[in-house]
């Protein structure tokens, strides 16, 4: 089966980028699949961080997905989902409010994830480190 993946990433002001030097136009129709899904969880995140009143330095979300065929074709269908959630943070204390910020999205808030539920399992991992910084 093949795998399909992108990256974008924030330094918590809401603005992502691919995290690869790759432009839109040359992402193939399943990789935009997987890019609009993460921006749309990226931006939930950030808006629901937002709303706890704390605050994320990086935040970077893989969003990948299983194909049901060896290479990329127009009839492919994904059989899978994953995606990561990867952010840093200022003080530990913050870590449970992202967190549940990011749970909230992922089960909740966030329609492309549904819609993506809608056509197959998604999975999702948290990795969230803090790094204390003076003020």
């Amino acid at each position: 089966m093949l795998k399909q993946s992108i990256t974008i990433t924030t330094k918590g002001d809401g603005k992502f980028t691919l995290a690869k030097p790759q432009e839109l136009e040359k992402l193939n129709p399943k990789e935009l699949l997987l890019y609009s899904t993460a921006l749309c969880a990226g931006k939930t995140v950030v808006r629901l961080v937002e709303q706890k009143r704390t605050e994320i330095i990086k935040l970077e979300i893989k969003m990948s997905g299983e194909l049901d065929t060896e290479k990329l074709e127009g009839i492919s269908k994904f059989s899978s989902f994953n995606i990561d959630y990867n952010v840093e943070c200022k003080h530990l204390d913050d870590q449970p409010k992202i967190s549940h910020a990011i749970q909230l999205a992922h089960d909740k808030y966030c329609g492309g994830l549904e819609m993506c539920r809608k056509i197959a399992p998604v999975s999702h991992s948290i990795s969230i480190v803090s790094v204390e910084v003076e003020a």
